[in-house]
């Protein structure tokens, strides 16, 4: 793994359609995130050469996705594994009867007869960072999809991080935050909900800056809706850290936004990205099916790796 502070801002192979040789078309949609991939039938098992690319420019784009993808919950699974081992769908939360490597993402599972009223806050956020080694990536396949409205939002942790002065780098790369799995209201009450997801506690301690094991790029690692506190500074001083770091984090530059259609799917790298689930179609069905892929312990710029304090490893 090389850290050093060249290969850190050295971004992965870019792959372009010319590029190609397995006939994928790769259109870039934003300057520093986010690619649609065409020319590849996901139902169907990939040879060992469209996986490597499809794995290239997700490195190179942290987000790709793939439109018209009519694929079954067993389809969705085969493809994730392709690229790693498929975990259980949620450390705490129900999953997908007779899919446990699936998390349904249905609106109507806790707002729907008979729920409370409420409405969880939608934050940044990496997904299951409260774990020891959090997903190396998640797979999102859209099914019931709001005739306008529930674009969901990711941004490039590494560009974000690479846009602070170096002087800021510097003292973020030897601090490490503490990640709990906890719930943020918007609205109402969900106690209900919020027991079920910390009905088992977890609590890690990460490196605020991460080195990615397969690139060397050093991307921000912290995210409002998981990280809690800063362990080297006071609360106030950690308040007023994550609070610049998570308006630095959200800059539009560093962002891609995604129009979802019934069968679309999309692959983002966990260990790169931060993502925004969105809030404005209220009135409408919105239904998703994702998978994670196991990931490695994070390790920070000096090469320690994160500890967990409660909780463990999730596979």
């Amino acid at each position: 793994m090389t850290t050093t502070d060249d290969a850190a801002t050295t971004p992965a192979p870019l792959v372009t359609t010319a590029e190609s040789t397995v006939g994928l078309d790769v259109r870039p949609m934003s300057g520093h995130i986010g690619a649609e991939i065409f020319g590849v039938d996901l139902t169907q098992p990939l040879e060992p050469a469209a996986i490597a690319e499809i794995r290239a420019t997700l490195l190179r784009w942290k987000v790709v996705f793939f439109r018209d993808q009519h694929v079954t919950p067993a389809q969705q699974i085969a493809f994730g594994r392709q690229f790693g081992e498929v975990t259980p769908g949620h450390p705490t939360l129900p999953t997908l009867e007779g899919h446990p490597e699936i998390l349904p993402l249905d609106t109507r599972t806790y707002l729907g007869e008979g729920k409370s009223d409420f409405r969880v806050r939608s934050l940044w956020h990496t997904d299951v960072t409260f774990v020891l080694n959090p997903p190396m990536g998640s797979i999102l396949h859209g099914l019931v999809i709001p005739p306008y409205g529930g674009d969901t939002q990711w941004t490039n942790l590494v560009t974000a991080y690479e846009r602070l002065s170096p002087s800021l780098r510097d003292f973020l790369d030897g601090l490490h935050a503490v990640h709990v799995n906890q719930i943020h209201l918007e609205r109402g009450d969900s106690s209900k909900l919020s027991a079920l997801f910390a009905k088992t506690p977890y609590e890690t301690i990460h490196p605020v800056v991460r080195v990615h094991p397969e690139t060397g790029e050093r991307a921000l690692f912290v995210n409002p809706n998981f990280t809690t506190r800063i362990v080297e500074l006071s609360n106030t001083e950690s308040d007023r850290v994550l609070g610049l770091l998570y308006e630095h984090l959200a800059t539009p530059e560093f962002t891609v936004r995604f129009r979802w259609q019934p069968d679309s799917i999309a692959f983002w790298d966990n260990r790169a990205t931060a993502h925004l689930a969105p809030t404005d179609y209220a009135g409408f069905d919105r239904a998703m099916h994702r998978i994670t892929i196991a990931g490695d312990v994070p390790v920070g710029v000096g090469g320690k790796p994160s500890k967990s304090h409660e909780g463990g490893s999730f596979a």
